[in-house]
């Protein structure tokens, strides 16, 4: 551009106020310095763009095109300046965050009510799959946030742990467990688990495997939340994770089996571009989770 976009603003808002001095308290600049770049201003584009009397100043002609043509790009940037206070200030703006269902029921769902309560103004978006998708919704630019069962091992992306959580095996109320199950006891109880598609199911297989045992469920489910209903009914033995099973294990309505060892804990975390910067939004959001 040949001549200084500062330039074009002194002239926009004398041209507004049809004041030098007008403009100057506006800017917060002398008068001086107003009349100094509007005569640069006028040197570089060769012609008068203010004709001066005693009352004051006014547009000429050509001064009057070149306002005309102005204003709309001024308007635009004081838009644009205002929008990005708005983002700063976490008035506005959108954030999306893909999780499995259970993850979001779960774990997200009081986080995500808070934020919206503290970030009225920023629109959450909820992406739900499997976790190998949810991970591919970030590394496709679909989402900002993932939130996964860990490991994850990926180079393109940071993986944060955010939860510790423990898989444990569950019966209905009135199921008379024994006082301690092996591995290969619950092996052979009728069990009901997660499809196999699932990170959580893909997890208890590995680690039953490395003992050795294969898993063989007589049910198979693709909804978290239906391994507790059938548990609860007496249909078999569900495995489920304490941490979100909390409200049904108090109640009663299902008990934990004493596994001996103990399923080792795992993590939820969360996963964003490594080399992407995080959006304001994100950054609040991965704030109050860590609080």
């Amino acid at each position: 551009m040949k001549t200084k976009l500062d330039y074009y603003r002194i002239f926009y808002e004398t041209a507004r106020f049809a004041s030098f001095s007008k403009a100057a308290e506006h800017l917060y600049i002398s008068q001086s310095a107003i009349s100094q770049c509007i005569r640069q201003l006028e040197q570089d584009l060769g012609t008068k763009l203010f004709a001066r009397s005693r009352r004051g100043v006014s547009l000429t002609k050509e001064g009057e095109l070149l306002f005309q043509k102005i204003e709309g790009a001024m308007q635009a940037i004081e838009q644009g300046e205002t929008l990005l206070a708005r983002l700063h200030h976490l008035e506005s703006g959108s954030l999306v965050i893909a999780a499995g269902d259970s993850i979001t029921s779960h774990y997200l769902l009081p986080y995500l009510e808070k934020f919206h309560e503290t970030y009225p103004g920023i629109r959450i978006e909820m992406a739900n799959s499997y976790s190998s998708r949810t991970l591919q919704f970030v590394k496709d630019g679909k989402a900002e946030l993932a939130f996964v069962n860990l490991p994850v091992e990926d180079d393109e992306l940071c993986i944060r742990p955010c939860l510790e959580i423990h898989d444990i095996f569950v019966c209905g109320a009135d199921h008379k467990p024994k006082a301690s199950y092996s591995w290969q006891d619950i092996a052979a109880e009728p069990l009901i688990l997660l499809e196999k598609n699932s990170s959580s199911r893909r997890y208890i297989d590995k680690k039953f495997a490395e003992s050795g045992i294969s898993l063989e469920p007589q049910i198979e489910l693709a909804a978290y939340d239906l391994l507790i209903r059938f548990a609860s009914i007496h249909l078999g033995i569900s495995c489920v994770v304490e941490e979100f099973s909390k409200e049904s294990l108090d109640s009663k309505i299902i008990h934990k089996l004493n596994l001996n060892p103990p399923l080792p804990p795992r993590s939820i975390g969360c996963a964003y571009m490594r080399h992407s910067p995080l959006s304001l939004a994100a950054q609040a959001f991965l704030k109050l989770i860590q609080e």
